[in-house]
């Protein structure tokens, strides 16, 4: 044995190649966290030392290869101060120098996931096999960041300035495929002789029939590239992804500008450059927020495992109401194995469903994401019936019908009757009490909401509604069925509008006073726009439909009439009066007609802007931060009354509600984590400044105290 540690084991077999495995101990998959690499520098070090060796095979011993960087270490590290930050980066660059720089030939066989980190750790050696199910890439702009160990350095210099930038912008996962056809790796082998490959090119690089040391000079030298090259690649690069990614994520476009930096430079010098403008995107509030919003993301998949433990299988269920969403619904759960019952009361909701399905099917085969017998199973998995014959069968229910308090009432008490007594029975309402629905029927502890976003195939989030009475076998299994459907699910408390459309829609009210006052919802749309949103208010009120935003609006005055009560005709109700519901039907604040491609293409109009005249004060303009505080103060205060209430469990289930379920914007982390940034001091001083507007911009007891004593939702604020 040469080494042996708690994360990495090198011995040297009978061939004197030598044979590293990666196994963390502890940990379900390999990661680059401290641990590991202190093991690997001295794991290289020990093998430098060793007479004898002709060549090393590295491998893993768990599924995964590497899976990258140890992500919860990053916050810390990235607080450190810029010369700090630079150090440790080439520190840690020194041990995958070290092993690049072996006196004898190495080799990865990747069998599975290799990125970030990992697949920066397979660059540093001389040759990259992988298993045909295996994906590697360099993932970091996704976190605000771009590699750091190596990886711009290495990778364009082995699949070129084009290619890399590829790979690094859009930091996406390469199936095996794609990663030989652009030389980042060497050969793509079967799992079962990935190992025996791997030995065998290391053993004719040692025997001369491969040249490995010219191969490690031109991964270890410059980039070639004459100047027009360059201009062409880098230039043009940097327009493109600029434009792509936009002026709030910053990390792509230095990432570009780090490979063209150093693009005349040997390796050790480039690293250089690649540690010290790393260190400049790491220490960035956009990569401590992505950073946060990760771990996050995590926090949420941990307390959904935690449900899971306690749920029922779901291995068939049943959606009632065939329309849009449930056909949307229907194509979730088969398109990702539970087959699934689509009733409704007639044929032509049945048709208006499996159209959506069908709709939805066909673009993914278009897309060669899906062959025709891929979605001919997925239709088989989709059960159109006008009756309950076979829902004895079925272990969940999402009644997803009108949302009529009236008629959910009879469909919920006719189901309960025609399902098994251990069937979970959920409803997919926006708006609708669960306690309320609850009372039709006999056993309300198999009931909660199940509320999904639309379009249900892009939305990620689902709010899990639980009731009073709602056990927690029901909301586990609906907790693991919606896991099962690809969705993140948070679980919230029963009130109006539950979590995401009750803080929705103070945010709409602000919107709705600005007008009133004067200000042009087109500038508003613009500036809420610049700050992050996908979407200003006015936009986003045509795509939702200005029929269902009335609707719920006055569900939230019912629930909250001191808040969000209106003594004031909106301009949201003008629209809604004068028939003009948005998308729905090509015109609300804005006209829109259907492009090339047949997505809806939005266009100012001039009748809009006449009858928002009609409701708007004297016209005014004011500042872009004063528009964002009007705007923002009212959904922080409802956000931190949902935590207060306990509506939602965490800052972390309330920031990634609002970015899976409203598209809040990323680089901001979350809107509790907006509030950390800004302050809560400063922001009771401007919610102070504004209350003559009213209750909407009264903060609560606990947000006065939280800045009287200087504390932040996130400890790590």
């Amino acid at each position: 044995m040469i080494y042996q540690g708690d994360a990495i084991q090198v011995e040297l077999r009978s061939d004197n190649i030598a044979h590293m495995v990666f196994d963390l101990k502890g940990e379900s998959v390999n990661k680059f966290n401290r641990l590991t690499l202190l093991e690997l520098d001295a794991a290289v070090k020990a093998m430098a030392a060793t007479s004898g060796i002709k060549g090393l095979v590295a491998t893993s011993a768990k599924e995964a290869f590497i899976v990258g960087a140890d992500i919860t270490e990053f916050l810390t590290m990235f607080q450190q101060e810029e010369d700090v930050l630079i150090d440790g980066i080439l520190q840690t660059n020194a041990i995958f120098n070290g092993l690049e720089d072996l006196p004898f030939p190495t080799a990865v066989a990747i069998n599975g996931l290799a990125l970030g980190g990992g697949f920066e750790f397979c660059l540093a050696c001389d040759f990259r096999l992988m298993a045909p199910k295996a994906k590697v890439g360099l993932p970091e702009v996704k976190l605000g960041i771009f590699p750091g160990f190596g990886g711009t350095v290495r990778l364009s210099r082995l699949i070129g300035a084009d290619n890399s930038i590829e790979w690094i912008c859009a930091g996406s996962e390469k199936r095996s495929d794609a990663a030989l056809a652009d030389g980042a790796v060497n050969a793509v082998v079967d799992n079962d002789k990935l190992f025996d490959a791997a030995i065998d090119l290391v053993q004719r690089a040692i025997d001369g029939s491969v040249d490995y040391k010219a191969r490690r000079a031109e991964k270890t030298g410059k980039l070639h590239l004459n100047s027009i090259e360059s201009m062409m690649s880098f230039e043009t690069a940097k327009g493109f992804v600029a434009g792509q990614a936009g002026p709030n994520y910053p990390a792509p476009v230095l990432a570009i500008k780090t490979i063209q930096k150093h693009a005349g430079m040997e390796r050790d010098d480039a690293l250089k450059v690649e540690a010290k403008n790393f260190a400049t995107v790491a220490r960035s509030s956009v990569a401590r927020n992505l950073v946060g919003l990760f771990l996050n993301d995590q926090a949420l998949k941990k307390t959904a495992k935690q449900w899971e433990e306690l749920a029922r299988p779901v291995n068939k269920a049943a959606v009632l109401g065939a329309g849009i969403m449930g056909g949307g619904i229907a194509y979730q759960s088969a398109s990702k194995g539970t087959p699934i019952y689509m009733k409704d009361i007639n044929d032509a909701g049945i048709k208006l469903g499996l159209d959506e399905a069908a709709k939805l099917l066909s673009k993914q085969v278009e897309r060669k994401k899906m062959d025709i017998m891929g979605m001919a199973n997925v239709l088989n998995d989709i059960r159109p019936t006008l009756s309950y014959g076979d829902f004895d069968q079925v272990d969940v229910v999402v009644e997803a019908v009108v949302e009529n308090p009236k008629v959910k009432h009879a469909v919920l008490a006719e189901v309960e009757t025609k399902v098994g007594e251990k069937a979970v029975i959920a409803s997919n309402t926006s708006t609708i009490s669960i306690d309320s629905l609850a009372t039709a029927l006999k056993d309300p502890t198999r009931f909660c909401g199940m509320h999904f976003f639309n379009p249900v195939h892009r939305m990620p989030l689902v709010e899990v509604i639980r009731g009073k009475d709602s056990s927690d076998e029901t909301i586990a299994t609906v907790v693991a069925y919606a896991k099962k459907l690809g969705k993140s699910p948070i679980v919230v408390n029963d009130c109006p509008g539950f979590y995401v459309n009750r803080v929705l829609f103070p945010y709409f009210a602000g919107f709705a006073m600005l007008v009133r006052d004067g200000v042009d919802f087109q500038a508003i749309d613009k500036v809420m726009e610049r700050f992050g949103w996908p979407m200003g208010p006015a936009y986003l009120l045509d795509v939702v439909g200005l029929d269902t935003g009335v609707h719920a609006q006055s569900v939230m005055a019912e629930g909250f009439p001191e808040r969000m009560g209106q003594d004031f005709r909106s301009a949201m109700h003008v629209m809604y009066d004068e028939g003009r519901l948005g998308q729905k039907n090509s015109k609300g604040f804005y006209a829109y007609t259907l492009d090339k491609k047949g997505k809806q293409k939005k266009s100012v109009d001039e009748e809009a802007i006449k009858l928002v005249s009609s409701v708007a004060g004297p016209k005014q303009e004011l500042e872009a931060d004063a528009i964002i505080d009007r705007m923002m103060i009212p959904m922080c205060i409802e956000v931190a009354m949902c935590l207060e209430e306990k509506i939602v469990a965490s800052p972390a289930d309330a920031d990634m509600g609002l970015i899976y379920g409203l598209g809040f914007p990323p680089f901001r982390g979350g809107i509790l984590k907006y509030m950390d940034e800004v302050g809560l001091d400063e922001i009771v001083k401007r919610a102070d400044k504004l209350a003559d507007l009213g209750a909407l911009y009264r903060v609560t007891d606990r947000m006065r105290e939280m800045a009287a004593n200087g504390e932040t939702y996130y400890k790590n604020a």
